[in-house]
């Protein structure tokens, strides 16, 4: 999650060229180098020029006839998305997606533009969704989190909305909130019977077990407190920190790791602890985003493209960097499939893939040719993935 996206035909060339170097060069006239009566120069020049263009001719020919399903097939070999084109503006953004866990085909898109969309046939074909309680203001909402656990629901938003449903989508009633919340609500996370976790980017996380009519704050100060308390801790940027996250991430068993506005440091939060615990960045560019890997490990992505794991697993500052293919462009987000198995997606429709835990990272070509950042990878389960990203761009996985 990541709460808060055009590789021309030029492998084409270079496979012929490269084939033409594999080739060899022309053959020579041999026999007339041996010949001791040579021909006049001219004569010979001209017959070796015209015999020169037609072998080449023919070999170009023979090449772009051959090398044209060898391209497609690798292309498509290559290719494990598949893009879904929806019913909605160009402009807008997509920012979650969720299923209902009881029924695998019914499923939400979230988006800014007050974006809502609903499939019931398992992501490939979605309809816009109106919410008729969410529409009685002159609000634009920008629907930020969804979450299902059973057939209860929940979606939170900016300005501030909480939409909670008990019939997996059929209704959805909206939740009064206090005017008082520290921050915009960014994530919401369903534990349970009529129970939320749901945090703001402030820090602030609030936790309900009454279907939202009464929320408990589960540490005891925004984090923008818990700065100016440890400014002399040493945590290096914290002075300049503007008082939000830039993004936020939740492992499975109820841990966060967020990222400062600036991304000069993160922080990390642990059930039961009363505050936000402030780290220093080991990397000397700035922080992008950070969330869980499948084994309980960090993973961390800087601007410009590079892309770090944590030494071990839970909580550290010891990172390690990974190389990969990002073209310059930076690396947005990283979902993991499996224990083994993640996608990376970025800007300018970059998709990385790795099959062994992160080590190493190969570059999937499915949306080379997509104008759009890539910004959240996310899987429901291990057969059923989405890529989301600007002007309305969904990427869905097809194993």
């Amino acid at each position: 999650m990541a709460n808060l996206l055009q590789v021309n035909e030029c492998t084409k060339p270079v496979m012929l060229l490269s084939f033409s170097i594999n080739t060899g060069p022309c053959p020579r006239p041999r026999q007339q180098l041996r010949t001791r009566k040579s021909p006049p120069q001219a004569s010979l020049q001209q017959s070796s020029r015209r015999q020169f263009v037609s072998q080449t001719t023919s070999l170009s020919l023979s090449l772009l006839v051959g090398a044209s399903p060898l391209i497609a097939s690798s292309e498509e070999a290559l290719s494990e998305w598949e893009r879904v084109y929806l019913p909605i503006d160009p402009g807008v953004v997509l920012l979650d997606i969720a299923f209902v866990p009881d029924d695998s085909n019914h499923g939400f898109v979230l988006g800014t533009r007050q974006t809502i969309l609903e499939t019931k046939d398992g992501g490939t074909n979605w309809l816009p969704r109106s919410i008729p309680s969410a529409e009685d203001e002159d609000f634009n909402y920008r629907f930020n989190s969804i979450s299902f656990k059973g057939n209860e629901g929940w979606i939170v938003g900016k300005p501030a909305i909480l939409l909670y449903t008990s019939d997996a989508g059929q209704s959805w009633d909206r939740i009064p909130l206090s005017s008082q919340l520290p921050g915009d609500m960014v994530y919401i996370k369903a534990t349970g019977d009529k129970s939320a976790e749901m945090v703001t980017d402030e820090g602030a996380i609030y936790v309900t077990s009454n279907r939202g009519y009464n929320w408990r704050a589960a540490v005891q100060e925004t984090v923008s407190a818990t700065l100016n308390r440890t400014v002399s801790s040493g945590i290096s940027g914290a002075s300049y920190y503007t008082g939000t996250f830039n993004a936020v991430n939740r492992s499975p068993d109820g841990r966060y790791v967020a990222v400062s506005s600036r991304g000069n440091f993160y922080l990390t939060w642990e059930p039961g602890q009363p505050f936000w615990q402030p780290h220093n960045r080991a990397v000397a560019r700035r922080i992008q985003n950070m969330g869980w890997r499948a084994d309980g490990g960090l993973w961390l992505l800087v601007r410009g493209g590079g892309l770090y794991l944590s030494k071990g697993t839970g909580i550290t500052e010891e990172f390690e960097e990974v190389p990969v293919q990002s073209r310059g462009f930076g690396i947005l987000d990283v979902g993991f499939r499996s224990e083994e198995e993640a996608w990376a997606a970025g800007g300018s429709g970059i998709l990385l893939r790795t099959t062994n835990g992160g080590k190493t990272w190969t570059r999937d070509k499915a949306a080379d040719n997509i104008a759009a950042n890539l910004y959240s990878v996310k899987f429901i389960n291990d057969r059923k993935g989405f890529v989301l990203g600007n002007d309305g761009v969904l990427l869905r996985y097809l194993g």
